[in-house]
């Protein structure tokens, strides 16, 4: 009899078993269905900015915006390769302030999230408060601009792309979380082995934080590059310009164009002859291009950064 009632009882568990695998395949099914949707509405678009960016402006003109343009041209690109020495200038400050800044910024809210992920620290909750504080709150631009241009003396520098940027609490706040799942007993073993707390956390800490740090990493590296607004307010000199204050300042004027040509006559033979369409595509994908070759390097930390840490056990 309880050999009946055992063979019964998993006899109904494979049942609920098959049935259980039976809706995962439809729900698989229909979610792998929505995924796809929701990848082609984010691919199709870029894909269309490449091919816009190689057509030629009569073609724009006449079909508008198209996958299947009726005349292919390489004007655009031609166009602002003759800017020359101003787009490689521009290119190199924001790999620098990319780079520089990144890092930077790095190490600052990864120092700062490990404090304030041990709770023994005795002024954890008032930074902790300070920190959340300007979460909610901040001076404005004005003030900010006046604290960096006249305080610091930042103005007109490329520090002044970096500087303002370095500090970010959501970034600390995930930090801090994932910090906090790392067992203390690690660290506990680490300083009876004589470890002091900067070889703690730069030879224990970082090493076993890479998902997280990669994560935080590639969101800054994103905002470095695609940021033209402190460019814009700060810089004045426009040999100094990054390469997303050069498509902002293209695209609202010719005057930058003016100016970066050797003569009159080259820039009247440059205005004659610029795209418009084309050319705002074009400097699309030469400003998207290299952050969108580097996203596939971090991605692999992207799920298991912002995930880890959020479950304990």
């Amino acid at each position: 009899m309880r050999h009946f009632f055992s063979r019964k009882a998993k006899d109904d568990d494979a049942v609920q078993d098959l049935t259980i695998n039976r809706i995962s395949k439809k729900a698989n099914v229909i979610l792998n269905i929505i995924f796809i949707i929701w990848t082609l509405t984010c691919v199709l678009p870029l894909i269309l900015v490449v091919i816009v960016s190689f057509s030629s402006e009569q073609s724009i003109f006449e079909n508008g915006y198209s996958f299947f343009p009726s005349e292919w041209s390489f004007d655009a690109y031609n166009f602002f390769f003759k800017l020359g020495d101003q787009l490689i200038r521009s290119y190199g400050i924001t790999i620098f302030v990319t780079v520089v800044g990144t890092l930077f910024s790095l190490v600052i809210t990864a120092m700062f999230a490990y404090v304030l992920s041990r709770s023994d620290y005795a002024y954890n909750r008032i930074f902790t408060l300070l920190m959340l504080f300007t979460m909610l709150f901040n001076g404005g631009i004005v003030a900010t601009y006046m604290v960096n241009t006249q305080l610091l003396g930042l103005g007109d520098s490329v520090w002044a792309l970096i500087f303002p940027m370095s500090f970010n609490a959501f970034y600390v706040v995930v930090l801090r979380t994932f910090y906090k799942s790392i067992p203390m007993e690690i660290i506990e073993a680490a300083r009876i082995d004589g470890a002091s707390e900067f070889k703690i956390f730069f030879r224990v800490v970082v090493p076993l934080s890479k998902p997280g740090l990669a994560t935080i990493g590639m969101f800054t590296m994103i905002a470095y590059w695609n940021d033209w607004f402190l460019g814009m307010l700060y810089i004045i000199d426009q040999k100094k310009y990054p390469v997303q204050t050069l498509l902002w300042s293209m695209q609202n004027s010719l005057e930058f164009m003016k100016q970066s040509s050797a003569n009159a006559l080259e820039y009247a033979e440059m205005a004659k002859n610029a795209p418009t369409d084309s050319g705002r595509m074009a400097l699309t994908v030469l400003v998207v291009l290299p952050i969108l070759l580097a996203y596939p390097y971090f991605q692999k930390y992207f799920v298991k950064g912002l995930t880890v840490g959020g479950v304990k056990g």
